[in-house]
């Protein structure tokens, strides 16, 4: 009697426990894809080694969540989707691929080599998210970079980029292939400024 009345608690306990447990929703990894870059046939750096600095930030620290704001300081994470990788592994590793694919510098290295550069690429990410405002619904992308001469320690030149696409959806699907198009121009712009 009593090993049946125990049979009966566990068997009530796991089919208990079985109706509490809800399957969360898959997790949705994406990272940048921006297309190829067309080689350049002019450059002043031809004969010079870049290297590229982990970007910073002003504001709250770089992970791999993906940001949205309503407006007015009302700001959020999703839940169901994050970028595959920090945000800032993923900007510095495209912005490595698109120099090495201008062909504007004999070598592009990451900030990690122990090889001597002639100038370093700093960036700050100023807003990498999506915005939705009523019935508007963008991706802002805005990233300061600057470029040192590391021998002398001169400050080659500065500037901000910042870009907002539309998307094609109000979700984190839609962000992402805005965030792309707004990375391509990114890359576009910023070989023109470094020629």
């Amino acid at each position: 009697m009593q090993k049946t009345y125990a049979a009966m608690i566990i068997v009530l306990i796991l089919f208990l426990g079985g109706c509490a447990m809800k399957e969360a929703p898959p997790l949705n990894l994406y990272t940048f894809d921006t297309g190829k870059v067309t080689p350049s046939t002019y450059s002043g750096y031809r004969n010079r080694v870049i290297k590229v600095s982990y970007p910073q930030t002003l504001q709250e620290p770089i992970s791999d969540k993906m940001a949205f704001s309503y407006g007015g300081g009302d700001r959020g994470y999703y839940q169901n989707a994050q970028w595959a990788n920090n945000l800032g592994k993923l900007l510095q590793g495209d912005i490595i691929q698109t120099l090495q694919q201008s062909r504007l510098f004999k070598a592009v290295i990451p900030y990690a080599s122990t090889a001597q550069e002639d100038l370093r690429l700093e960036s700050t990410i100023y807003d990498i998210s999506h915005h939705i405002r009523g019935e508007e619904s963008y991706a802002v992308v805005s990233i300061g970079l600057s470029l040192i001469d590391t021998q002398t320690g001169r400050l080659v030149r500065t500037k901000r980029f910042s870009y907002r696409e539309p998307t094609p959806t109000i979700d984190a699907k839609g962000y992402v292939a805005a965030t792309n198009r707004a990375l391509e121009r990114f890359n576009q712009d910023m070989i023109r400024w470094l020629q």
